[in-house]
């Protein structure tokens, strides 16, 4: 099921929504995180169509998103420049998601500097080998096509990099698509852990560094590190870099470990 019909309930009015095509999105009892961020972000740019390119969201994962929900969103602030928006998911009548946009209009430079490609670059999707889908959680093996992303051999550390693309292209925006597969890595401190147990994203913060992104083919490598963990908790970097090696999505993550 296209990620199309999961947004087409989504029209920008407040009030109730069924998502009636989320199973293929669930992750466990919830919607996948990439998937729920994209509903609050539809929410934003249906209710105020008019908005420039997003730069930077904040997304908090309060609750989990089932099915039935409410939408809501508003206009926090609207200046000459910028405008910051508050979106909300609520389920069983409780904040289950909410974010925090900004949308801000381009202008010229006064400060260039490019971000970097990442170290240990895999060479692009074509040069590596796909990646089995039998540990995937069901939502990546039902709409991601997933290649390997750090070169055998290496160290990961506490890190995961996978090239990343939507099995079908879904006709969505270049932001839209960001906002979708840039939580589709699982945290870097899975690679830490001491025992197998349960991982969940509290929250997500990132900036947008190329609204306009289109990258070959649709493949982005997507890269989950864990910066810290500890007392069941790990701060996270996640990036994204479109098949050229260009820097498109860099972002801040706390995640719960149990177990």
């Amino acid at each position: 099921m296209t990620i199309a019909s999961l947004l087409e309930p989504v029209t920008g009015q407040p009030g109730p929504a069924h998502l009636a095509h989320a199973a293929d999105w669930m992750q466990g009892r919830t919607l996948y995180g990439g998937a729920s961020a994209l509903v609050a972000y539809t929410m934003a740019t249906r209710a105020f169509p008019d908005l420039p390119p997003l730069r930077a969201g904040q997304v908090a994962f309060v609750a989990p998103v089932g099915e039935q929900i409410d939408l809501h969103a508003e206009i926090v602030r609207q200046g000459r420049n910028v405008t910051q928006v508050r979106s909300e998911i609520l389920y069983e009548g409780r904040v289950a998601l909410s974010a925090f946009w900004l949308f801000g209009e381009g202008r010229e430079a006064n400060a260039v500097h490019p971000a970097a490609r990442p170290d240990d670059w895999p060479g692009p999707p074509e040069d590596n080998a796909d990646v089995s889908h039998g540990f995937a959680p069901a939502f990546v093996a039902k709409n991601f096509e997933l290649r390997h992303g750090q070169p055998k051999g290496t160290e990961r550390g506490a890190t995961v990099r996978r090239w990343a693309r939507l099995i079908e292209d879904h006709s969505l925006d270049p932001v839209s698509k960001l906002v979708l597969m840039g939580d589709v890595m699982p945290p870097g401190a899975m690679r830490a852990m001491q025992r197998v147990g349960p991982i969940s994203s509290i929250n997500w913060s990132f900036n947008v560094l190329d609204p306009e992104s289109r990258s070959r083919g649709g493949w982005y490598l997507a890269e989950n590190a864990s910066q810290h963990a500890d007392r069941g908790y790990s701060s996270e970097r996640l990036r994204m870099w479109d098949a050229e090696g260009r820097q498109v999505l860099d972002g801040l993550q706390c995640v719960a470990v149990f177990g």
